[in-house]
């Protein structure tokens, strides 16, 4: 994302794509903004549209992510339920980070929605810095306080043994739900 440039319509989402499949890491609506030389509210819709068309693209808290499905695939992948408040949820995702497991998402049950996903993808202690922030300076409620705390996670990680230890680091520390 060096050439910054004045696209329309379909050429600036072809570019879009572009970025997003060549970046290693997550892409701020904002980075795209300026690299397109258009409003965070342009790349908003953008990616939209480029969803609709089915596009692998989702919003994590720390930019949007192409997600190549021939790429980097976790051997290991498991939903746990956890229980706990607002107040525990950095101390929640730090356990599961230093086991070297990542937090695909956080998953809960509305009465009316029926299952609501949220993509997290946080799998190191300043990605999980990065989301606390984000939470904090936007004032945003976590989805588990619809809840009542009562919320999933799918966690990934390159084998099942620190998926295990996720798992007993977070029963020892009372948020895990178990049997």
């Amino acid at each position: 994302m060096t050439e910054r440039v004045k696209l329309t319509g379909a050429n600036r989402r072809d570019k879009l794509l572009l970025w997003l499949k060549e970046s290693t890491s997550p892409l701020t609506g904002g980075q795209l903004a300026k690299q397109a030389n258009v409003s965070r509210q342009v790349i908003v819709q953008d990616i939209s549209l480029l969803k609709a068309k089915n596009e692998p693209i989702i919003a994590t808290s720390q930019g949007y992510v192409y997600i190549d499905s021939t790429g980097q695939q976790q051997a290991a992948e498991k939903i746990v339920a956890c229980l706990h408040g607002p107040e525990r949820t950095e101390e929640e995702l730090q356990l599961i980070v230093d086991e070297g497991v990542t937090v695909k998402d956080v998953i809960i049950e509305h009465p009316v929605y029926g299952d609501l996903t949220a993509s997290l993808r946080v799998g190191t202690r300043k990605e999980v810095q990065h989301f606390m922030k984000k939470i904090n300076s936007t004032n945003a409620s976590y989805l588990s306080q619809l809840t009542n705390g009562v919320h999933l996670h799918t966690l990934t990680a390159s084998d099942e043994h620190r998926i295990q230890q996720a798992c007993q680091a977070l029963e020892a520390a009372g948020i895990l739900i178990t049997d």
